[in-house]
């Protein structure tokens, strides 16, 4: 017996939250997981891309997973919040603080130019800044479902942020095997 994965509920422009319910397809929450999906799907390029790389395969894929739990938060509408579970399905302080760490053990090892980076260092470093970016406009997603107040906690945010930044740290420790990569990569003077 062949699966379906159409209904056809989605025709009408609608779709479908986690608890019931369902909205416009380009409303605010599902534009927020949807966007949060795609980071998902942008970090599993950067994973098989990192299959040399235990630590950095391990730590993308970490991320992927939390940022389904994130996902699943976003999916449920704010009437439908206390049936989620902590670290389940719902982000939690904890998850956001963990991050931090990993952000400095990448960047430890690390030496930033003092001006910006340009991404195409390296296959996979520019991989995880395409995801960096797809991260950070996830983040303006919820950050305009939380000005909406369809959101009950600030941690799907947070956690979106500290993100970025791990998989900015995770991109220059992925161009970091030759620091030749960072030259030339100095932002243009504002007078000349």
């Amino acid at each position: 017996m062949t699966v379906k994965i159409y209904t056809r509920k989605g025709d009408d422009g609608t779709t479908g939250l986690w608890y019931g319910g369902r909205v416009a397809k380009s409303s605010a929450r599902p534009e927020a997981y949807g966007s949060v999906d795609e980071a998902a799907s942008a970090l599993g390029l950067c994973r098989a891309a990192a299959r040399d790389d235990e630590e950095l395969y391990a730590d993308i894929l970490r991320v992927q997973n939390e940022l389904f739990i994130a996902g699943a938060e976003l999916a449920t509408a704010p009437e439908a919040e206390d049936r989620l579970q902590e670290g389940i399905t719902r982000i939690d302080d904890d998850m956001v603080a963990a991050l931090e760490p990993m952000i400095d053990r990448y960047m430890d090892r690390v030496e930033l130019p003092p001006k910006f980076v340009i991404s195409g260092g390296t296959t996979l470093s520019a991989q995880l800044d395409v995801a960096r970016t797809v991260i950070r406009r996830a983040e303006r997603r919820v950050v305009a479902l939380m000005e909406e107040g369809q959101l009950a906690s600030e941690a799907p945010m947070r956690y979106l942020n500290r993100a970025s930044d791990l998989v900015f740290a995770m991109a220059r420790f992925a161009d970091v095997n030759d620091p030749e990569l960072f030259e030339g990569r100095e932002a243009a003077d504002a007078d000349g």
